[in-house]
């Protein structure tokens, strides 16, 4: 089972009523938990939406205090669209042929919103089931309209953007792995 994004054919996009996106809470609140994603590359700073997809939010912030994330790499990068990691297989570099396969041995099921895919957007990358979302996520390098209402968005980069361009724009092999591993940590950090 690979994990990930998959093509996703849609005729007119997700629309987003004016009226409806009134409703949804400011998708940076001040309250709600930062984490630090470091990389050799440089560092990003992400907001979680807890009051968007609490399930996982809690999911995320479980796993990074734990520190599972940690030694873990960005497994697929696509310039123009997306950089992806949260893998534990991806800790040994021998798993290469596995990578994107693995998971926290738990699902977390869908929490779709009206946030819409743009650059810095977190979200949950998953299987063809939308309730298959575990560890792995993804970090917009642009905007990707047809994920729109299909993701889990869960977070945004708000500081860091750069460190996205620079790891979307490593020389990859032809599954998207990067050639060089692209290690993070991940710290909670408000």
């Amino acid at each position: 089972m690979v994990i990930g994004l998959f093509t996703i054919v849609t005729v007119g996009g997700f629309p987003v009523p004016s009226e409806a996106a009134a409703e949804e809470p400011s998708k940076a609140e001040t309250k709600a938990p930062h984490v630090l994603i470091k990389t050799k590359f440089g560092e990003m700073e992400a907001v979680l939406f807890p009051d968007l997809a609490p399930k996982h939010v809690e999911s995320f912030l479980k796993l990074t205090k734990s520190g599972f994330y940690n030694g873990t790499i960005f497994h697929r990068v696509i310039p123009g669209f997306m950089i992806q990691g949260g893998d534990p297989l991806t800790k040994d570099p021998a798993n290469r042929s596995r990578y994107g396969t693995g998971g926290p041995g738990y699902t977390v099921p869908a929490e779709f919103n009206r946030i819409i895919h743009e650059k810095g957007i977190l979200s949950a990358a998953r299987t063809a089931d939308p309730n298959s979302a575990g560890s792995q996520f993804f970090i917009m390098a642009d905007k990707a309209p047809h994920l729109d209402g299909q993701y889990t968005v869960f977070g945004e980069v708000v500081k860091g953007l750069d460190v996205i361009d620079t790891i979307v724009s490593q020389p990859r092999d032809l599954k998207d792995n990067p050639l060089e591993r692209i290690e993070m940590t991940i710290d909670l950090i408000q």
